[in-house]
């Protein structure tokens, strides 16, 4: 379906090469996702309890590692134009296996995107003193709905406004606090708050970001090639992680405290802090993008139907915004971390089958000059699913028992396991590619 409205964003096809965007739009999109008020709070916390160079080092770790996965499936995507969850039906993980996929990640991120908003409402209802939370959480929340149902061009063009408004305020603020210290002064002083263990600040930093490392597909796929992909993920770690982790990790130390709000009011004043509040949204709008992808890949596969994606996206952003309003969402925050566990073994399937086994790769290049999908899909692979499963287990339990980085583990280990057993399925079985059952494809 080469010729799907745009409006549709291809959300059960392939992105035509005429829809393809320039790199910096898309590189826009990927550095707003980095660059907001969470990764400025993680800086903070990272500055407020480590010296500068321990919290560089862990921020290397941390993200660099989440790089290599973001590059490689956001290769597979832009090659393919496929989001993630549909790109997951021809990398291990069937029709089936995509639909669960596309419903985790579904409820992952609009559980995120009421969280997010509820952050957003709060903070405007501060700075402005009017009105009330609830009010405040309908209008913010409708009017990320509204961007989203614009796609991706739009969520591109608001990025390309707020990500040098948000970078510029606090590069002003850390400008502002060394105009009366020396920045080698910062670079060696001892950290203003209680010590932050290496092991957890880098937890604490590929954790932060390792569902939106995942979700990269939904917005790579508008990019040309895997170079292009690669320079998204460089100059994004490094502008975004790296350069607002360390920026943030100054301003704790001039300020001594890990508290945001605060140190932009003592630093940039009122305007500051309207600019990083409100670039919540550029991390809120993929929340509900990649979750109204979710849905829409899991129903057409569970039910081959196709649906709507602006009227999803409608019924996502009101479901979450009222989670945000009616208070809900507080506690659901554990359930959200949960999911958090259970997306990552997904990616590890992916690259290993994408990459590695390659058990898809002639019927995706075959059918790409057409722009078309495959007529036929695995239904289910019962290994990746056990795999899956089991990777969910090992990260749950290294997180009950704080041993390492649960998302992380979970991603290698399910990476690992599922190379080895698909290649001990291929040897017993005598078979150049292992597939299983296959059915209709239906889009």
């Amino acid at each position: 379906m080469a010729n799907e409205p745009i409006d549709n964003d291809y959300s059960l096809s392939r992105v035509p090469e005429g829809a393809k965007q320039p790199l910096w739009q898309i590189l826009m999109i990927r550095i707003g996702a980095i660059c907001c008020v969470s990764q400025l709070v993680l800086g903070a916390t990272l500055g407020y309890g480590m010296t500068f160079w321990g919290a560089f080092w862990a921020t290397m770790l941390g993200s660099v590692i989440l790089q290599v996965v973001s590059w490689a499936l956001g290769t597979a995507a832009a090659r393919e134009g496929l989001s993630t969850s549909l790109l997951s039906r021809w990398c291990g993980l069937g029709k089936n296996g995509s639909a669960i996929l596309g419903g985790v990640v579904a409820i992952s991120m609009v559980g995120w995107f009421g969280v997010q908003n509820s952050v957003f409402a709060e903070g405007m209802l501060s700075i402005t003193g009017v009105l009330n939370f609830p009010i405040w959480a309908i209008i913010t929340g409708l009017g990320i709905t509204l961007l989203v149902i614009a796609g991706i061009r739009w969520i591109a063009r608001f990025a390309t406004v707020f990500v040098p408004l948000f970078i510029a305020a606090v590069v002003i603020s850390a400008a502002i606090v060394l105009q009366d210290h020396s920045l080698i002064e910062f670079l060696n002083s001892p950290h203003p708050g209680p010590e932050l263990t290496f092991g957890t600040a880098t937890t604490m930093v590929a954790g932060g970001f390792i569902a939106g490392a995942i979700c990269t597909p939904d917005y790579a796929r508008y990019l040309k090639n895997g170079t292009q992909v690669f320079w998204m993920t460089l100059i994004g770690t490094f502008v975004g992680e790296l350069g607002m982790n360390l920026l943030a990790v100054i301003l704790a130390h001039a300020t001594g405290t890990d508290n945001v709000t605060d140190i932009m009011m003592a630093t940039s004043g009122v305007l500051g802090v309207i600019i990083v509040v409100a670039s919540t949204v550029k991390l809120n709008d993929m929340n509900l993008y990649s979750s109204g992808l979710g849905v829409a890949t899991a129903i057409n596969a569970l039910f081959n139907v196709k649906i709507n994606r602006n009227v999803m996206t409608w019924t996502l952003g009101i479901i979450g915004t009222l989670l945000s309003v009616i208070g809900i969402i507080n506690y659901f925050t554990s359930f959200l971390t949960l999911l958090g566990v259970a997306i990552p073994p997904a990616a590890g399937i992916m690259v290993i089958d994408y990459f590695i086994l390659k058990r898809n790769r002639g019927v995706l290049e075959k059918t790409r000059p057409s722009g078309k999908l495959p007529q036929k899909v695995e239904k289910w692979n019962p290994i990746a699913l056990t795999v899956w499963a089991l990777a969910f287990c090992v990260g749950e339990g290294s997180s009950i028992l704080a041993i390492g980085i649960p998302g992380l583990n979970s991603l290698i280990f399910a990476g690992i396991v599922y190379w080895g057993a698909m290649t001990i399925y291929k040897s017993v079985k005598k078979v150049d590619v292992v597939k299983f059952k296959e059915t209709d494809q239906i889009l």
